[in-house]
């Protein structure tokens, strides 16, 4: 049986860095827009947006910011009223307690909808998994949100993510800084494959699945041929296999992984383990 996942083309793509999560003077960041655009433009990244609390940064305020080649992505974090949603591109859509209302005005207006730092708060549950059981139509979620580091919770929500994907929904895991001030910067990242470097072009890679989260490993190398899954990277010490609900199906010490989806996988997905808290995600393959 064939295997269905994000990264089927990647040929002529180029892979940049971004992130899709960060905060200016304009709500509750600590440093203005320029400087803030500055300091991921000095790091190299290739796109960033800019999420402001309800506040809607547009095109047209973007292309008056000077970025030099780092595409600057219109969007903003819908907070009031709810459990916080990064709405993507490309135009303003009002806050509403009705979070699924949220999620059809943005598809509305060709934009997607990411489900922010889930097991955030002293309960691990700023937003809670039956409400992501409940809502449609958003197409990933935050597996890593770096400022949680220093927050109550955990930064990490692969286990809302395997609940979602094992109940068979193809939602994309992404990395963001969530940044606030200058210490929260490049601490989470998604590498994607991008066949046009403009916001469009970043948007539908981001938006098909094409691309993987990171916290400090390199992937460099993604195969299938039927059921056979080839993972290469460039630094990560160890890698692991797993399938619904997180159940580890293979780990190696190694920085590259082969493996055949077992039987009874309804979907395989990967992480990369590196040195220290360094790691990268994979989309997860789905057995067709």
């Amino acid at each position: 049986m064939p295997l269905e996942h994000p990264y089927s083309d990647l040929s002529g793509g180029t892979w940049l860095r971004g992130n899709l999560h960060t905060h200016t003077t304009a709500s509750d960041g600590s440093r203005p827009l320029n400087e803030v655009v500055n300091d991921y433009v000095g790091r190299g990244y290739g796109y960033l947006m800019l999420s402001d609390h309800d506040i809607y940064t547009s095109q047209e305020e973007l292309d008056a910011v000077e970025s030099g080649e780092m595409i600057l992505i219109p969007g903003n974090e819908i907070s009031r009223g709810g459990p916080h949603m990064l709405h993507v591109y490309p135009d303003l859509v009002e806050p509403n307690e009705d979070r699924q209302k949220v999620i059809d005005d943005v598809i509305a207006t060709r934009g997607f909808v990411i489900v922010n730092h889930p097991n955030w708060t002293t309960r691990f549950n700023h937003c809670p998994i039956e409400k992501m059981e409940e809502w449609q139509g958003y197409i990933g979620m935050e597996v890593y949100n770096g400022v949680i580091c220093r927050l109550d919770g955990s930064p990490y929500a692969t286990n809302k993510w395997d609940i979602l994907l094992a109940a068979g929904r193809r939602i994309w895991g992404f990395a963001n800084d969530d940044s606030h001030q200058p210490q929260d910067v490049e601490l989470g990242w998604n590498v994607a494959c991008v066949k046009e470097r403009s916001v469009t072009g970043v948007v539908k890679a981001l938006e098909s699945g094409r691309f993987y989260g990171s916290t400090g490993v390199t992937i460099t190398s993604i195969e299938v041929d039927g059921l056979d899954i080839r993972i290469e990277t460039e630094n990560a010490q160890r890698i692991v296999a797993l399938r619904q609900i997180g159940k580890r199906i293979a780990t190696v010490d190694s920085n590259s992984i082969e493996l055949t989806v077992p039987k009874g996988a309804a979907y395989v997905r990967f992480e990369c383990w590196g040195q220290g808290e360094s790691f990268a995600w994979t989309q997860p393959f789905w057995v067709a």
